[in-house]
């Protein structure tokens, strides 16, 4: 095979992989800008009476939701499913067809739905045709992801991002500052890796998004799930990629062989701009107030730091060792314009970044979300720090006689910016900063929540909306293994001692093995006390108390 036609093959797989790309997101469906839905109201109103059954339960978000196949349920007075068909989802509002002639009594919606950042919204609500009744129980499977799957998650995206380091770095340090004379074999190796990494990363995220948004373990996986995952914003975007780093391959394999040319570098940069693009469309930038900046701000961060680390260790592992004075002399000045730029790029796109997804400087201390922030923003000061002194030899020209110095700074770099890639990886699964103040389920509904231990579990207590009047109690138990911990019976109680108010019994309804749902009206202000006994066997029992403040 000439070398022209090798050349004329590769151009047209590169031209492939860029026509499934425009394709596939030609094909995506859109998303909404905002994250992280909300119920706002339902119809009937939770905690409603009604005197007839209706012929529909209709729930209404904050924004636009999919559907979780199977995980939206209306539960009849006898615990027969009251719901008929299939729920329709049009935008916001969800509608589910139920039987108008059903007994009176109480009846139990339930709810798992996805919204347009690809995480799931789960609740549950009440409502009573003619007269209240003992709630029903839904016996279906639990709603909130398995711990397991939601670490397994994390760990995913911080390969992908270590992959796409050792991708990147390679093929850049290859295509524009490697010494002709020296081998290839390393760096090849360690970009091939790379791109396996991001491969099985990306087909894991694929796998993983199944029982993350339907709730179950690792192998609890559909081909119901896997179609709705693979009909959805996040699944084209995952699968642009697999085909992005198909294409890829063909440009790939000479670049890390020999030098090539113009034409087939800039079409492999095309490539690995569009595949960049792939992950803020299927996370929150896809789903903030203004998408168009956030994906494209999302992107630059990514290619930025993937530029930067990804050049660190061709440096430490490669050039500073092999390398010789002569030419360390032409290519530690070019690298250092190239860190420069990419640093600049890295704190510009994040500053952006910050504004829209934290909104507020009280978010910053007040949120999960926030505090991660902070915490990779001091991580990233010491490595400027850090990459300061590193450009100060260069600029005094003794790096390159002196390589020792230069290559124990880098590798600083790089072992404070792998926590910061893991502090990415979990920033990525967390609420946003806006979303966790200004939602509805936060700051404006004053959520409670917090992490009650005992000898037998610990118990995850969330009461909304804090605040006297009607609230909602959710109880999740955990064994210490942090894996749901099936419960034989709940008890709770509420009283506020300084207001002679003696304990009232919440009325709680176990909503699957491990969680159990309550309502309770708080008719004063003040600091309640409730206690809480669960018992996990016919035997073992314990009880726990929080102090809940009620506004």
């Amino acid at each position: 095979m000439t070398v022209a036609l090798r050349r004329r093959i590769t151009r047209l797989a590169a031209a492939a992989g860029l026509l499934i790309t425009v394709v596939a997101l030609l094909i995506a469906p859109a998303t909404p800008a905002s994250a992280h839905a909300v119920l706002e109201s339902s119809s009937p109103a939770a905690a409603a009476i009604v005197s007839s059954g209706p012929s529909e339960v209709v729930l209404t978000f904050s924004e636009s939701v999919r559907k979780v196949p199977g995980k939206i349920r209306v539960i009849a007075p006898d615990g027969s499913r009251a719901d008929r068909g299939e729920p329709s989802f049009g935008g916001a509002a969800v509608t589910i067809p139920v039987d108008p002639g059903g007994a009176r009594g109480t009846y139990l919606v339930s709810f798992r739905v996805i919204s347009a950042d690809s995480h799931p919204v789960s609740g549950a609500f009440t409502y009573s045709v003619g007269a209240p009744s003992t709630p029903p129980v839904d016996d279906g499977v639990d709603s909130r992801a398995n711990p397991v799957v939601d670490t397994a998650v994390k760990v995913a995206r911080f390969l992908g991002y270590l992959g796409l380091v050792l991708l990147v770095g390679p093929a850049l340090v290859l295509a524009a500052l490697w010494p002709r004379r020296l081998s290839r074999r390393g760096p090849a190796r360690l970009a091939w890796t790379g791109l396996g990494l991001v491969a099985v990363a990306t087909l894991a995220d694929l796998w993983l998004q199944v029982p993350y948004t339907a709730g179950g373990g690792l192998f609890e996986v559909t081909g119901e799930g896997f179609g709705s995952v693979f009909g959805s914003a996040f699944g084209a975007a995952h699968l642009v990629r697999l085909g992005l780093l198909a294409a890829s391959v063909f440009l790939l394999r000479p670049l890390l062989a020999r030098p090539v040319g113009r034409a087939d570098a800039i079409i492999l940069a095309v490539l690995g701009g569009a595949a960049l693009l792939t992950w803020p469309l299927a996370g929150h930038p896809a789903a903030s107030p203004a998408p168009a900046v956030s994906v494209v701000v999302d992107a630059v961060h990514l290619g930025s730091m993937a530029v930067w680390l990804g050049g660190l260790l061709m440096l430490a592992g490669f050039l500073l060792r092999q390398a010789d004075e002569r030419e360390l002399g032409a290519i530690l000045p070019i690298w250092s314009r190239w860190a420069a730029l990419a640093v600049s790029a890295l704190l510009l796109a994040g500053t952006v970044q910050a504004l829209i997804e934290v909104a507020t400087p009280q978010a910053l201390f007040d949120t999960t979300y926030g505090r991660l922030l902070l915490a990779k923003i001091g991580l990233f000061a010491l490595v400027i720090a850090v990459a300061a002194y590193s450009r100060q030899l260069v600029r005094r020209r003794v790096a390159a006689q002196r390589p020792a110095p230069v290559r124990r700074a880098v590798w600083v770099e790089l072992a404070v910016t792998v926590v910061v890639l893991g502090l990415s990886a979990t920033l990525v699964q967390t609420t946003p900063a806006r979303t966790a103040v200004a939602g509805p389920s936060a700051a404006e509904a004053g959520l409670f929540s917090t992490r009650l231990s005992s000898p037998l579990y610990s118990l995850e207590v969330e009461l909304s909306p804090a605040e006297r009047g009607n609230n909602s109690v959710h109880l999740y138990a955990y064994g210490k293994d942090n894996l749901p911990l099936p419960v034989a019976e709940w008890r709770a109680t509420a009283a506020l001692p300084s207001a002679g108010i003696e304990p009232i019994e919440v009325p709680l309804l176990p909503l699957t093995d491990n969680h159990a749902y309550g309502d309770i009206s708080l008719p004063a202000a003040g600091d309640w006390q409730l206690k809480i006994t669960v018992r996990t066997t016919d035997i073992d029992q314990a009880t726990v108390t929080a102090t809940v403040p009620i506004r």
